[in-house]
């Protein structure tokens, strides 16, 4: 009998080592690299979750969501594109997460609450705030600004100020992180500091964030970095942020922090709350947080989110704590009011050079023609100004009587003694049936796009209802039906709908 029990317990323990390798051997196996975003829409974000005070309504959709061809280039990719292999992982929890053992510097009260917000930069564009707002979301986390990869230089996000005013102005809750890319600890403290001095005339009330990636990549100030010096970079910033009297919290993707694979997690988590990027997971039960192991007190559950007021793809968070409270700015002193970078989306090149319209050319207070884009002046031809800027969308920026305004580049000449030409609005039979401001000259022709083009409902890249409907790729085919040269928008028949998209990406079929 003795000997049978003996036998048993053997078995048993055999059986439990065999699970036990079975697991960890899938688990090396899986591909941690990679993770694609889903497509989320934010409609009301007071009903996601019973056991939460707030809520929202998250639905999915199929939609795919693309940057503007003339979108800067140098955006940083959050996540790579392919699911991750625990994704259909049930068995984890995230771990609980004890407040009191985390760095807090909030002197309005730290709660348990269950609160759900959104994080963006200038390439969201013109956010309408109150939008969002009356969407449901509680806080934001605002990028404020970045250390230039290239140069080593801390430049602020030019839509920073812009997005805390309005935010706060509508009722969101403020938190700010930024984009790294020192490499010494003094570097971070410097970064730190910075952020600390940017942000002091507005309420912060959730964590300051640190954010680095692409470190790995061989044009990076950090590829040479181990990843003990990244992680003691990392924590020189957390702990600077602390000492200046905000709450730190550290950002990166699941892949990067699960088992230590790209930081010292295990010694980040322990006193500085954690702000993982998990996407393609199971929200169904959102309030109980993602399916991880390790501490996370901030999911970014999708990059690729809709809420209204926001024109592009949006990362939306939820956070296991809220505030009882709003913070008070540590500086308290008059600022000036913040407007809005409408140059967000777009990306201008530096040139120095005199122009003078071909005929007459409108000068407006952003590059669009959109019903909130307004015209300042019309420059005639012999009179001149100053070119600052030509963007690949079609558009020049100008200084003219001392102010900046902005003009379509095709209607304007470095050759100050040409003569006044035909207006060719003047000179073309133009379509009229559309609502827009922009009317097209009627044309019948096959084109396709050069390389990558976004297919719009409308011919606008700033309009906030301005919506990316389809992408048409090189080789793939549409006819275009209209042509407007004095904006550089083109109109198209793809896939049976009317659809709109910058001309300057397009070439005819032979």
């Amino acid at each position: 009998m003795k000997k049978v029990i003996i036998s048993g317990g053997i078995l048993i323990a055999c059986l439990i080592i065999g699970i036990a390798s079975i697991l960890l051997l899938n688990n090396k196996l899986a591909d941690d690299n990679d993770i694609s975003a889903e497509v989320i829409s934010v409609e009301d974000i007071s009903d996601i979750s019973e056991a939460s005070t707030t809520s929202t309504t998250i639905a999915e959709t199929s939609s795919e969501a693309s940057t503007e061809a003339s979108s800067i280039s140098n955006i940083s990719v959050t996540e790579a594109s392919s699911s991750d292999p625990q994704a259909a992982s049930t068995e984890e929890t995230g771990e609980k997460i004890n407040l009191s053992d985390l760095v807090n510097a909030s002197s309005v009260g730290e709660n348990s609450s269950v609160t759900y917000g959104i994080d963006v930069s200038r390439f969201q564009g013109t956010i309408d705030w109150a939008q969002v707002a009356s969407s449901g979301v509680e806080f934001a986390m605002i990028r404020v600004g970045y250390r230039d990869s290239s140069t080593g230089e801390i430049k602020a996000d030019t839509n920073a100020k812009y997005n805390m005013q309005e935010a706060e102005k509508n009722g969101i809750k403020i938190g700010a992180y930024f984009f790294s890319t020192a490499v010494t600890t003094d570097e971070a403290k410097e970064e730190a500091n910075w952020v600390a001095s940017y942000i002091a005339q507005y309420p912060i009330t959730y964590p300051v964030g640190y954010n680095c990636e692409g470190f790995e990549n061989t044009s990076s100030r950090q590829y040479s970095l181990t990843q003990d010096e990244r992680s003691n970079i990392a924590i020189a910033f957390l702990e600077q942020i602390y000492n200046a009297g905000y709450t730190p919290i550290f950002y990166a993707s699941r892949n990067e922090l699960s088992e230590n694979a790209k930081w010292n997690t295990s010694q980040i988590e322990k006193k500085y709350k954690i702000w993982m990027a998990w996407y393609n997971q199971d929200t169904s039960n959102i309030a109980k947080g993602p399916a991880y192991g390790g501490q996370c007190a901030m999911w970014q559950y999708t990059n690729n989110g809709s809420v209204a007021g926001i024109s592009k793809p949006v990362d939306v968070d939820v956070a296991y704590f809220g505030y009882n409270g709003i913070e008070s700015a540590k500086d308290t002193s008059e600022r000036e009011t913040a407007s809005a970078d409408v140059e967000a989306l777009m990306k201008f090149d530096p040139v120095d050079e005199t122009v003078t319209a071909k005929s007459t050319t409108n000068l407006r207070d952003k590059p669009s023609q959109g019903s909130d884009s307004t015209v300042k002046v019309t420059l005639q031809n012999g009179q001149t100004a100053q070119r600052t800027g030509i963007s690949p969308s079609g558009w020049s920026r100008l200084v003219y009587e001392g102010n900046t305004y902005y003009a379509v580049s095709s209607f304007l000449t470095t050759d100050l003694s040409a003569p006044k030409q035909e207006s060719p609005q003047s000179a073309q039979q133009t379509s009229d049936n559309s609502s827009f401001k922009t009317k097209f000259t009627d044309c019948n022709e096959t084109v396709t796009a050069k390389d990558v083009v976004n297919l719009r409902n409308k011919p606008s890249v700033t309009d906030a209802d301005s919506v990316v409907v389809a992408t048409l790729s090189a080789g793939d085919t549409a006819v275009r039906t209209g042509i407007n040269n004095e904006y550089g928008w083109s109109r198209v028949e793809y896939n049976g709908q009317t659809l709109y998209c910058v001309s300057s990406y397009l070439k005819v079929v032979e």
